[in-house]
């Protein structure tokens, strides 16, 4: 398995390329690039690899731009941490995809889908990817219902200031600091929620914008957020994710 790795946060790039020599140790990593100028003039001058790791958002744009200067036809494994639009686009036309930050069982079941479905005929319609990401509109959860005491009561997506995983279940902490149960996972509200509006920080946190009181500079490029209502435990955004959290605040 020769493999191209695409990735601009260099300490994720390590981990992921520990991860996949872990996972499958005779893979040859043909090289790391972290653009999407440099990951073109790679492939321009290189065969083409079984396998491409690449992430959705670069330092110099979105890496969708490299298939415009490039012919790609290996399968990719897609990386992300918030598009959802690329993730529906991704999962219509059976190209895979890891949520950041990633994990090895994770990596693992894309890799073995990436084995089973290997073929030389299996190219994969870029065109068709990118008009479902530009699609103008998606539908996102307007309300969630939840139990109070013995009544149901339905929160207003506007009034929801984020959700925090913990003793494994979800809660929705709502702005005047009441906290339901309910019944999504963290990866099934990513899919329901306005990206624009919510960003999930870490494994236990998808943040409303409204929510972020003051941000401050953390240790390895992290952010620590101090949210209202205040939370116990510090939220801090992972190393994987601050990038796209910062893109995220910019857009």
């Amino acid at each position: 398995m020769r493999v191209l790795i695409v990735e601009d946060e260099i300490a994720a790039a390590r981990r992921l390329s520990k991860m996949l020599l872990e996972l499958e140790p005779s893979a040859q990593i043909l090289c790391i690039t972290d653009s999407i100028s440099s990951t073109v003039e790679w492939l321009q001058s290189n065969p083409e690899p079984d396998l491409i790791l690449l992430d959705i958002h670069l330092a110099d744009g979105v890496s969708f731009k490299i298939f415009n200067q490039v012919k790609v036809k290996c399968p990719i494994i897609f990386t992300t941490a918030f598009d959802q639009y690329a993730i529906q686009a991704f999962k219509l036309n059976s190209v895979d995809y890891l949520l950041k930050p990633i994990n090895q069982e994770d990596l693992k079941f894309s890799l073995n889908k990436f084995k089973e479905k290997q073929s030389p005929s299996n190219n994969f319609d870029f065109d068709k990817i990118l008009a479902e990401i530009r699609k103008p509109h998606q539908e996102y959860q307007q309300r969630f219902v939840v139990q109070f005491a013995d009544k149901l009561k339905a929160i207003e997506i506007d009034s929801v200031a984020y959700f925090i995983a913990m003793e494994k279940s979800v809660f929705l902490v709502s702005a005047d600091n009441h906290r339901y149960a309910v019944d999504y996972t963290m990866e099934k509200l990513e899919t329901v929620l306005n990206p624009k509006i919510f960003f999930r920080v870490n494994r236990k946190f998808i943040v409303s914008f409204k929510a972020i009181k003051n941000m401050y500079f953390y240790s390895k490029s992290r952010v620590k957020l101090e949210l209202n209502p205040p939370v116990d435990s510090e939220v801090i955004v992972s190393t994987e994710r601050s990038s796209d959290f910062k893109e995220w605040l910019n857009q």
